[in-house]
Order: C-alpha cells, then structure tokens, then sequence
C-alpha cells in the first residue's frame, strides 16, 4: 500500500509515474542545455532583437511555422537572455508575453501587458480589470515604460487571432509619438504564414519587421527532446523503445515537439490510471490517437466553419471510396453535400481551395499539384497527414456541427461494406 500524506488515505505521498511532471507542461521553458535543434533560430532571432542589449532600437520580427516547431519557447528564450545581457550592461529592460488566442481584442491585450508591466515594478496606480477603455491601458502602458525601463521586448503569441492589429502600431510608433523613450521591440508568431497579408497597409509599413521562418523537427531531433524529458518519469518507467516510438509518431505525423510532449505525458496518466507501474508502447499508441484528435481539434479552433467542413469533406471522400487522394472538384462536392446537411450556405470551389490550402500549412493535410494529360490539365490532389477518423472526431467537437455522421456511420458506405451510397443527405 502507497505512503499516506497527512494521514489522509485519498492521497499517495509518492506519484508512482512522475517525478518532475512540470517538463512535460505546455508552457515550460527549459534550460538552454535542452533545447534541441534550433541554434540557427535562436541565432536569427537574437540578431533581430540584440541591439536592445546595447541600449539599441531593436527590429520588429514575425516568426511563422507549424505548431511545435518551437516559436514561443526560443521567442521567450532569446527575450529573457537578451533581457538579462541588457540588465549586464545597466539597461532596464523588461520582457513581455500574450497568449492572442486568449487576450483576442486590442483591449485585451493592453490590459495584460500594463498589469504585467505593473507586476514588474513599483507602480502604484490601479489598473481597473473592466469598465476601462482601450487608449486608459495604453497610458498605464506608456507611464510604466517611462518611469521604469530604458526598453522591453514584447512576445505577442499566436497574432493572427486578434480582432485588430492597431496594437503593432502603437507599440512600434511609441517612441516617435513621444509616449515614451523606452525601446519597443515586438516578435509576432503565427501558425499562418499569409498574416502579413491581412496586415492594414498603414500597420505593415509602421510594424516594419522582418520574418522568420520555422521548420518541422526530424526524427532523431524529437528523439533528443523526448530523452531531454526523461528525467519528468520515475526512474525504470519508461519501458525500452517508448521514446523512440514517441519520437517516430511525431515526425511521421507533423513533426510538432509540442505535441510528442503531449503525447509521452499522456501515456504516462494513462499507465497511472490504470494501475500500471510501467509507461509502454500500448500506451504511447493510445495516447497518441488523443493527442492527434486534441490536435486537429486545437489548430481548427479558431478556422471558419467551412474549414471544418473542407477538412470532414475530404475525411468523408477518403473513408467511403478507395482511394487516398482526390482533387479539389471532388472534394467540393462533397462538400456541398454536408453544407446541406448542416443548413449552410456553400463557399464557392475557389474558396474551398484556399480553406484547404490554409490546412495544407498548417500540416493537416497534403496537395500535390499533378498533370491529367493533355485533355485535362493540372490539379491539385489532397490527402490527409493524420487518420480520417481523427479529423472527423475533432469537426464533431464544435456543436454545431456534432449531427455530422460519424466515423462509423461513413464506413457504412465504404468499398468494404460493398455499400458505395455516398449521398450524405441519406444521413440526415
């Protein structure tokens, strides 16, 4: 029987599974010497930023990749480095960090970087949570960096999700309005490479930044990640070949770190909850099929319905015919079918095209553009990166679209079943 705390029964004293279950947290920043394969990221990003340590303006920076790619973890890496350099060289410099995805208006947003400024420093005004507009944050904002700092760095994660992007104007133009001396230096990162494209001319010419590009880690990278988190388990949890399968998923799905951390903390309170003493590769498996889902499910969140329903539409196509890929047209139809089925007006064909090809960034699926001979010309051709049955899964999560068929009721009309009816209003 398990130590008891406190003498209270309910609680074990000992986590049977974990030993430094913080490793495997989302928001962890780990030490320099576990960060793995992006020396030239953390370089690139630095160089942008670095005049800040010499009392310098630094440049403005847009880094872009696929979730997991370690945006956030090197933004906030190379920002507190660069803050402690600054400090060094007897410069205030402060470091700033938003979640867009959770402060989504430019209101927001203020708020939190004032009461974060706030927490940083002596300052004694009071700084109301509601019933105060925009343009009251961004005098506190200006009033901190006035009296406090000769600079600051501010993180703004996952950008694409504000209302507005008036924010990057104001912060990049502060200093030239006369709001304060400090030096503004702004990294954006986004999961959406055609950002810049939405950007107020006004807003891209003042931001005037540069951008960066972030790439997928390989196999033996996630491998080295995944070991670097070992030490989140009881010594002997780990059963031999559990990181390597861990790692292997990861990369053969989108190569996203974030999401193999998920994945081997997931498996770990699946081994606790069922009374196992060992984390295996059952479990990894299971986890994985979890992570995938929470996956698909986080990087459509905050897409349109009819992203949701382009991606279902080809998960359809894909499960009741028999074959792995189709082109744009057959999709769209589809498509049109299930707008049916959930009274929704459709998008046109060239609109579907640019909901898939925005899914295709974010890795959920494939387009490969081929040739149909001479009588029918190029097209794209579209197949899923992850199990259809995950993606129909996670577009049944949004409840307005939970009376979709589910991955079950499609395979009734599937090749094996010998049913080739694939007209969705059956189901409706």
């Amino acid at each position: 029987m398990a130590e008891q705390t406190g003498g209270d029964p309910l609680f074990e004293s000992h986590d049977p599974i974990f030993d430094r279950k913080e490793l495997l947290h989302v928001g962890h920043v780990p030490d320099e010497d576990r960060i793995v394969g992006r020396d030239d990221e953390i370089q690139s990003v630095a160089a942008e930023v670095g005049a800040i340590t010499r009392g310098d303006p630094p440049n403005n920076v847009m880094i872009y990749g696929k979730t997991g790619t370690g945006k956030s973890l090197i933004s906030r890496h190379v920002a507190t480095r660069a803050q402690d350099a600054a400090q060094g060289n007897d410069i205030d410099c402060g470091v700033l960090y938003v979640d867009c995805s959770e402060a989504n208006t430019e209101t927001r947003t203020t708020r939190q970087l004032a009461l974060s400024l706030k927490e940083q420093t002596e300052y004694q005004q009071n700084i109301p949570l509601r019933g105060v507009g925009t343009m009251e944050y961004y005098q506190h904002i200006w009033g901190i960096l006035e009296d406090c700092f000769d600079a600051v760095i501010v993180i703004l994660d996952e950008i694409d999700k504000l209302d507005n992007s008036n924010i990057l104007m104001q912060l990049s133009r502060a200093r030239e309005a006369r709001k304060t001396d400090a030096y503004i230096g702004v990294i954006g990162i986004s999961n959406k490479v055609q950002y810049r494209e939405t950007l107020d001319e006004r807003i891209d010419s003042s931001f005037g930044h540069r951008e960066l590009f972030f790439h997928p880690y390989d196999a033996s990278q996630l491998r080295e990640i995944m070991r670097n988190r070992e030490d989140a388990f009881q010594p002997d949890v780990l059963e031999d070949g559990t990181i390597e399968l861990c790692a292997a998923l990861a990369a053969k799905k989108h190569g996203d770190a974030r999401k193999a951390i998920e994945i081997l903390k997931e498996a770990g309170e699946l081994a606790r909850r069922i009374g196992s003493e060992t984390v295996s590769e059952d479990h990894i498996q299971q986890a994985q099929e979890v992570a995938e889902i929470n996956r698909i499910e986080e990087l459509t969140s905050g897409a349109t319905v009819h992203a949701k329903l382009a991606l279902y539409a080809l998960a359809s196509c894909i499960i009741t015919g028999d074959r792995e890929t189709y082109k744009t047209r057959e999709v769209y139809e589809r498509y049109v079918g299930i707008c049916e089925l959930v009274a929704t007006d459709p998008i046109t064909e060239n609109g579907l095209y640019r909901q898939l090809k925005e899914q295709a960034f974010l890795g959920v699926i494939e387009s490969e553009k081929t040739g149909g001979g001479r009588s029918q010309g190029s097209y794209l051709l579209h197949r899923l990166v992850t199990d259809p049955k995950h993606i129909v899964k996670a577009v049944r999560r949004d409840a307005s679209l939970e009376d979709l068929p589910t991955y079950d009721r499609l395979r009734e009309t599937s090749p094996s079943t010998g049913n080739r009816d694939t007209d969705l209003t059956s189901f409706s």
